[in-house]
């Protein structure tokens, strides 16, 4: 049954089919499609983001992911009953040419899976957007749907793991299948990154290892993850800056382990160590 979109009312099936006309949706019918680990490889070797984009967008390399999203898209939860969703992987999202990446471990079931943007419509994306507009880095402070007219400054956004997982969490099989996306996306990204922030250890680790793959200087034994940690890291592109921030789960945000301030703080610090302006005002 399609449902009509909230946004623009164009009916879509759930999950959304390629290339259908979804806001934001990067693929097309006739995308390739990555199935299994392998494949996934071989795919992510395109040197063009977009189409990068297009083929995470389509992937089903994981059967137990593949079928946890798309029942998700079907049964919903019940204060989304009326809404089409995307069911999908989702991919990174974002300025193409970023200087700030924030890194992330998946996106949520009823959040991105349903929205098709990357920390998009659940309660953690709520935060982390709001403090996004607060320090200059969005242009508004929600992100409630692909299409809404939100753009990031100088920033973009990519998972660890395309798909949602069951209980927040992908098997290591899963996210060792999905890493080449995460690795290629970084690689054809961080020539112009300065601050790479990652939210939570699973992103923080992931984003370590995708950037050892590339050829970066990640010391021995690891740094640790902690709230506003920050490791200068040499890579063949140029020196980054990696940030940790407790990533923005209710668990954090509602006991207080993690607040707005904190979250500012590390994203202020970003912006400055990519050289964006600290003026809200003068962002564009």
């Amino acid at each position: 049954m399609k449902l009509p979109h909230p946004l623009t009312g164009q009916l879509f099936e759930s999950p959304v089919p390629p290339g259908t006309g979804w806001p934001e949706d990067p693929a097309v019918r006739r995308t390739p499609v990555a199935h299994d680990a392998g494949e996934v490889m071989r795919l992510a070797t395109t040197g063009e983001l977009a189409e990068l984009e297009a083929r995470v967008s389509v992937c089903k390399a994981c059967p137990r992911l593949v079928e946890w999203r798309e029942d998700v898209a079907v049964g919903k939860r019940k204060s989304f009953a009326e809404q089409p969703y995307w069911g999908r992987p989702i991919p990174g999202w974002g300025a193409a040419e970023p200087k700030i990446l924030i890194a992330g471990l998946a996106p949520a079931a009823n959040g991105g899976n349903r929205t098709g943007r990357v920390f998009t419509g659940d309660r953690s994306g709520d935060w982390l957007f709001a403090a996004l507009h607060r320090v200059g880095l969005a242009n508004q402070p929600t992100s409630e749907h692909a299409g809404d007219g939100l753009h990031l400054i100088g920033t973009r956004m990519i998972a660890a793991v395309r798909c949602a997982p069951p209980a927040n969490k992908p098997t290591p099989a899963e996210r060792d299948t999905c890493a080449p996306w995460f690795r290629r996306e970084l690689e054809l990204v961080l020539p112009g990154v300065e601050a790479i922030v990652c939210l939570g250890k699973f992103g923080y680790d992931a984003l370590l290892s995708a950037l050892a793959a590339a050829g970066a200087d990640v010391p021995r034994p690891r740094p640790r993850f902690g709230h506003a940690v920050e490791h200068r890291i040499a890579t063949p592109l140029g020196d980054v800056t990696v940030l940790g921030c407790f990533h923005p789960s209710q668990q954090n945000t509602f006991t207080g382990k993690l607040t707005e301030q904190m979250t500012d703080a590390v994203l202020n610090r970003a912006k400055s160590l990519a050289g964006l302006s600290t003026d809200p005002q003068n962002q564009s």
